[in-house]
């Protein structure tokens, strides 16, 4: 299993970013995908997860601004962030799913990509 993430950078608070997380080494169609975030001294929490049927979890901290999705044709997931704030400032990984169900766990990471959100 490999998950390369990309599309990370800084922004100042309210712009937006769109990360993109190219999944191989297994069926990517067939499990759930995540995306995780870890600031600073923080542990690593789920954002936002997508099954495989489409249905979708978001965070409290993130909900009604970020957008998770996923392309089974181009084995890609995506998270677009808007609205951003310096609070969103972490390390940012994308996860393999268990199974079908966002909910059933997550049992590989990426390496993460840098997200720095500037006042």
């Amino acid at each position: 299993v490999q998950l390369q993430a990309c599309g990370g950078g800084a922004v100042q608070a309210g712009g937006s970013l769109r990360l993109s997380c190219a999944a191989s080494g297994f069926t990517f169609g067939n499990y759930a995908m995540g995306w995780y975030r870890q600031a600073p001294g923080k542990e690593r929490k789920l954002i936002a997860g997508i099954g495989v049927g489409g249905g979708t979890y978001y965070a409290d901290s993130v909900k009604g601004r970020f957008t998770i999705s996923r392309d089974n044709a181009k084995n890609t997931l995506y998270l677009q962030m808007n609205s951003l704030k310096p609070e969103d400032t972490a390390v940012y990984y994308c996860a393999k799913g268990r199974g079908a169900m966002w909910y059933a766990g997550y049992d590989y990471w990426g390496q993460g990509t840098q997200v720095t959100v500037s006042s």
